[in-house]
């Protein structure tokens, strides 16, 4: 289930064709957004409104300051695109363990300055995939098997007792509604997409963890879901047939939820855990 092997072998980052969301002449856009987009009237009645105003405040009229561009808005969701697109690097193994990547060469991959990667680059810091190296860019940081473990042991001690809890409580019907998403692992296992793997193995989990309505332990749970598909320093790649065989138990485990069989819940959920090999 969980991703943690790199791709040995596995290109630069920044070589033509390694990253499928953003195609080689394909920028990600930047600059600033036109002004009817922002909701602005064009500079020609500027004039106008800014005397229009005086005069209402002069008449003690109140008047309502409009939004400031949203410049940065805008530089955030480049960010988010790069973001996106580092994480799946990551887990494809694209991005290789040990090894320092520039922002400004990244850049020049996505066809955006260096400054919107920068930033996407120091979000995986703080997240732990990636490491500062001044001067130079960023290393990759390299895992052993020992932390996949304990991430296991520790998403296993939050998971199982709610999932427990929940094949108590939680009505067929409702069971029945996560079925497309476990499909979709299934599907993304059967070509080998790892990336679209991981991310449809995150949304089950997601989703099965969202019916306790506990908001904070869905946002730990995924945080340290995510961590444990970060690629190990020496493993081979994820088999297309262990992909397949994780991804079956997903529908196993809610065929079990729907019969409320904790006996089997348990057993599904330890071991989608430990027996996972990334």
């Amino acid at each position: 289930m969980e991703q943690g092997s790199a791709r040995e072998g596995a290109r630069p980052a920044y070589a033509p064709g390694v990253f499928p969301h953003a195609p080689a002449g394909r920028r990600i856009p930047e600059g600033r957004v036109p002004e009817q987009a922002r909701g602005e009237q064009p500079r020609t009645d500027r004039t106008d409104r800014t005397g229009q105003a005086r005069t209402e405040q002069a008449r003690g009229e109140h008047t309502h300051s409009e939004p400031p561009a949203p410049r940065a808005v805008q530089r955030h969701s480049v960010r988010g695109q790069i973001l996106d697109a580092l994480r799946a690097a990551l887990v494809d193994g694209e991005l290789v363990p040990g090894q320092v990547y520039s922002a400004p060469a990244l850049g020049a991959r996505f066809g955006v300055s260096a400054t919107p990667v920068r930033e996407a680059m120091q979000r995986l810091a703080v997240e732990g995939a990636v490491e500062v190296v001044p001067n130079r860019g960023f290393r990759v940081s390299e895992r052993g098997p020992r932390e996949l473990a304990e991430l296991a042991e520790v998403r296993a001690l939050i998971e199982v007792p709610v999932m427990l809890s929940l094949a108590r409580t939680v009505p067929a019907h409702r069971w029945s509604v996560l079925r497309p998403l476990a499909e979709a692992t299934v599907t993304a296992a059967a070509v080998g997409d790892r990336a679209a793997y991981a991310e449809s193995d995150r949304a089950f989990h997601r989703a099965v963890l969202t019916l306790s309505g506990n908001e904070q332990l869905v946002s730990v749970a995924d945080e340290l879901h995510r961590r444990s598909q970060w690629p190990l320093v020496s493993n081979p790649a994820t088999r297309r047939a262990d992909l397949l065989a994780d991804a079956s138990e997903h529908t196993a485990l809610l065929d079990a939820l729907i019969a409320q069989d904790l006996n089997v819940v348990q057993s599904l959920v330890r071991e989608h855990f430990t027996g996972a090999d990334g």
